[in-house]
């Protein structure tokens, strides 16, 4: 099957590598060139603007957008709306936040163009695991094009198969799923990440404490010097608590046990904050990913005001002295 890429970073070039792959032909584009280029050697075709993938494709056409939430995004979702023609499939595959899926999807529908919204899971690990694929919008464009997100997922593979009723998805078994109207794609994507931030949180801290116990506030013999290259080794084999987030830590701890290569500030790309917000106009308790999320915020000021604030008050009503700084 053919279809345009546009936004060939990371992701983008390692979706349009595992369609190539998977016997698809991908029209390419990107502002940076050398992205192209780089496509090209592998078997893409090159494009030189919008117009110019659009004219390269043919109808009934596809395009995935691969590009940031928001204005980039935006802006080339309206172009290419003015550029295709009815019965063309627009998809996003970025991190959009759901609404802005709604909004689109009845623009384009007025030009009788389709829109997708694909939450797409699986990062730069992705081209050769297989990406995890949540679809929302036109289920005539799904079924369309399920041939690409059945080339991009993952497949049953190895996993032990889950016992399921005779009507279950089999889609969902090889990891994609149409999750309904236009916007759910996103949707479902967004509360992934928010659980994402949450299982993050939890071993931080957990890894933190294990750090943390060879202090020199703790009793002499209470002190452990605990290997965690080795723990997080060990929890991988067998462990309730094993996944893929802990295989990485394994990774990153085997490399470097003190992580010195990293500064700790934690970036937040939108899904967190937009789960939440979803929480609150459901009325559902999401405790602990609010705390994930508002420690992120906390790690990327490691002399933030309210802290100050803090030591402030403590010691004016009890005349406590703030601890010395760890050196």
């Amino acid at each position: 099957m053919q279809i345009g890429v546009i936004g060939l970073g990371r992701m983008g070039a390692g979706i349009s590598r595992r369609l190539m792959a998977g016997g698809h032909e991908c029209v390419v584009y990107d502002l940076n060139a050398t992205n192209i280029d780089a496509l090209v050697k592998d078997g893409a075709v090159a494009t030189t603007s919008l117009e110019d993938l659009v004219q390269k494709l043919a109808a009934p056409r596809a395009v995935w957008v691969m590009l940031p939430a928001g204005a980039p995004t935006d802006d080339t979702v309206k172009r290419l709306g003015q550029l295709l023609s009815p019965g063309d499939v627009i998809i996003d595959g970025g991190n959009t936040y759901y609404r802005d899926d709604i909004r689109r999807a009845k623009a384009l529908a007025e030009r009788q163009i389709a829109y997708l919204d694909v939450g797409t899971s699986g990062g730069v690990w992705g081209q050769a695991r297989g990406f995890c694929l949540m679809v929302g919008g036109d289920k005539g464009a799904f079924d369309r094009l399920e041939p690409v997100f059945a080339t991009l997922a993952p497949g049953v593979g190895t996993i032990p198969r889950t016992e399921r009723d005779a009507a279950a998805s089999v889609q969902a078994e090889s990891g994609y799923i149409h999750a309904g109207p236009s916007g759910s794609g996103h949707f479902v994507k967004m509360i992934h990440n928010g659980i994402e931030y949450g299982l993050m949180a939890a071993y931080a801290e957990g890894f933190a404490i294990l750090e943390g116990k060879n202090s020199a506030a703790l009793p002499e013999d209470e002190r452990y010097n605990l290997n965690l290259a080795d723990i997080s080794e060990v929890w991988r084999r067998g462990s309730v608590i094993t996944s893929w987030l802990l295989d990485l830590s394994a990774s990153a701890l085997a490399k470097d046990s003190a992580l010195g290569a990293f500064s700790g500030a934690v970036d937040d790309s939108g899904e967190g904050r937009w789960t939440l917000e979803a929480a609150i106009e459901e009325s559902v308790p999401a405790d602990v990913l609010a705390t994930a999320l508002f420690a992120r915020f906390r790690s990327r000021q490691p002399h933030a005001f309210s802290n100050k604030l803090l030591s402030a008050m403590r010691f004016g009503f009890g005349g406590h002295i703030e601890p010395k700084k760890a050196t």
